[in-house]
């Protein structure tokens, strides 16, 4: 199992002109906190909005997560279903979650969960060929009390966008650049609460999931890149959550 979460107070923030990429300078010691991964916690406030990204202490190869559909598990009832993407082309069948977390990987020993690697499309492009490549370990994910957390374990930094994390009433995407070692709450519960009862639909272009999370493998998107939409990304997760279905 992994150990408890540790808990710290930013010392200093410097933001670059992309107010997308902050530039984090954390403690070195840090009071424990009661989630389950070793780390150390920044919290930023961007009024009205407030995202929390926290700093994951390296630990060993094998994953002691709950995966997704063990043998074993009591019958419950799905938290999520997890899409994967490649540009436009979904490839796979929907993966169900029934456990706690589950590892979304390419290539993780001994791990179980997700498997990306196991997954065949023809004629891939060089431009999937090398993103899946730079998965690695891939992302932990966890449903704990206070929302969903994505925890970045590959070596590139992972790309999310969430209806808790943008903006309210806005236009503009909000696409968070997550650092291989840190993670962050991808849903938080309470502000997904708040939002329902607050989205001004004239802000809505085109259809709008609530409950719907996006996560880009080592490419960016949005009005920070290049790439405008998440279907130009070579590798992706679409993270459906089964909170109000």
């Amino acid at each position: 199992m992994l150990g408890p979460l540790k808990r710290g107070v930013i010392s200093a923030i410097s933001v670059c002109a992309n107010t997308q990429r902050a530039c984090l300078q954390l403690p070195p010691t840090t009071p424990l906190h009661p989630l389950h991964v070793h780390a150390h916690s920044v919290t930023l406030f961007l009024p009205p909005n407030r995202f929390t990204i926290e700093r994951l202490k390296p630990a060993g190869v094998f994953v002691s997560a709950n995966a997704s559909m063990s043998p074993d598990a009591p019958k419950q009832s799905h938290w999520c279903n997890v899409a994967y993407w490649e540009h436009r082309t979904r490839v796979g069948r929907l993966y169900t979650v029934y456990e706690q977390s589950v590892s979304i990987f390419y290539d993780l020993p001994q791990g179980t969960g997700f498997c990306l690697g196991q997954l065949n499309l023809d004629h891939r492009s060089s431009t999937v060929l090398r993103t899946r490549g730079k998965i690695g370990y891939g992302i932990l994910l966890s449903k704990e009390p206070d929302g969903v957390w994505a925890y970045n374990r590959s070596e590139h930094p992972i790309f999310v966008n969430s209806p808790t994390l943008d903006m309210p009433n806005s236009r503009t995407l909000v696409v968070r650049k997550v650092m291989p070692g840190y993670s962050i709450k991808v849903f938080d519960y309470e502000r997904s609460c708040l939002l329902r009862h607050s989205q001004d639909s004239d802000f809505l272009d085109g259809p709008y999931d609530p409950n719907s999370v996006r996560i880009s493998f080592a490419k960016g998107w949005g009005p920070c890149y290049s790439r405008q939409f998440i279907t130009s990304c070579p590798c992706w997760l679409e993270i459906l959550l089964n909170n109000h279905r």
